[in-house]
């Protein structure tokens, strides 16, 4: 019984939460939730056979069996795309859907002579399924890896568009491709147990929880957002270190940098941007990207959150008796948006964590 509402409780929650994604309301990364939303719906098809026996004692027909599977085996494929998209908007799927349909063509074809040849095909069809479910499950842990040394180059705080929770899902799926396969060949075609369900429906809620509350990734505004995905178009094929300026250009730009932020304090602006930045300069992104990374040695993030930690500890010194900002406050105070991005810049840079920076300035 347990089991049965566990099932209709990860079904409805799926297809639900896919519809949300899709017909995304806050218009947050459009089209990556859209395919994030139709991965959603194929995952609730996995259920379907479950619900039907539950309203239905008639078995589905022969063909809508092989279209379900057939379809849930596109499942990591349209995973595999919204990543794309949520690491770069501007991807193009192009001749790449005929990749994408290779594999699950063939596994087509072996689909419709199992169902000829009375199971003999079933091995093979369930090693299809492991190999190819783990290979884009290590594709989008690549992507995704890559995507966080990305945003280094354009957003000064990177806790909330990270995609960490989407990787937690990657891993998740990678434990549930390994766990079912292995399920499936114990108990062939059984219906999922208690604790499988279980598992399930609690990655269910964990990706409900963030794929709901997630951020704009990429700048909303249009020019930004074009410079900053050419931005990271030149660092993928390394053209982001050819000189564009002079030296004697480039040390004119990194005074009058250093000058607006320390002047202007503009790192305590938890969204300040790249763009944002480069508009205040009368530069492209392009040409202040290089001004940080060859003048400084550094990338956007490390550049402007350097200026938050000096902050950090210009306030933590400054409050001696250790009550008039809470920690939090003095990350917020410093320009950072989150506990936790604050906690770890700062042992980063200091070497120290802001509670034992705080202890050494009281002794």
């Amino acid at each position: 019984m347990l089991t049965n509402l566990l099932e209709i409780l990860i079904f409805g929650s799926l297809v639900l939460l896919g519809i949300m994604l899709i017909a995304n309301p806050l218009q947050l990364n459009k089209k990556a939730n859209i395919w994030f939303g139709t991965f959603l719906l194929i995952w609730a098809t996995y259920w379907i056979e479950e619900i039907v026996s539950l309203i239905s004692s008639e078995n589905m027909e022969l063909e809508c069996v092989l279209c379900l599977r057939f379809i849930q085996f596109l499942s990591p494929v349209a995973f595999f795309i919204s990543i794309r998209y949520f690491t770069n908007p501007g991807y193009k799927i192009g001749r790449d859907i005929l990749l994408y349909l290779a594999i699950p063509s063939i596994y087509l074809i072996l689909l419709i002579l199992d169902s000829f040849q009375a199971g003999k095909f079933n091995v093979v069809l369930l090693g299809f399924i492991l190999v190819h479910g783990f290979s884009y499950t290590i594709l989008s842990l690549l992507q995704i890896r890559k995507h966080k040394k990305h945003i280094l180059h354009f957003s000064s705080n990177t806790v909330e568009i990270d995609l960490a929770w989407i990787e937690s899902i990657v891993w998740a799926a990678l434990f549930l491709v390994i766990g079912i396969s292995i399920f499936n060949m114990l108990f062939f075609e059984a219906p999922l147990n208690l604790f499988m369900n279980g598992f399930v429906y609690t990655v269910v809620l964990f990706t409900a929880y963030h794929s709901l509350k997630q951020k704009e990734i990429f700048p909303v505004d249009e020019e930004e957002r074009t410079e900053a995905l050419l931005l990271l178009a030149d660092t993928d094929t390394n053209t982001l270190q050819n000189k564009i300026m002079t030296d004697e250009k480039l040390v004119e730009e990194k005074s009058r940098l250093y000058e607006l932020i320390t002047n202007e304090e503009l790192y305590l602006d938890t969204e300040l941007s790249l763009g944002k930045l480069a508009k205040k300069l009368n530069l492209s992104s392009h040409q202040l990207s290089y001004v940080i990374n060859t003048g400084f040695n550094q990338n956007f993030y490390g550049f402007i959150n350097k200026f938050r930690v000096e902050k950090a500890k210009q306030l933590i010194a400054e409050d001696k008796n250790l009550d008039k900002f809470s920690m939090i406050g003095i990350a917020f105070e410093s320009g950072f948006n989150s506990k936790t991005s604050f906690n770890t810049t700062f042992k980063k840079i200091t070497g120290q964590t802001p509670s034992e920076f705080r202890n050494s300035c009281s002794d």
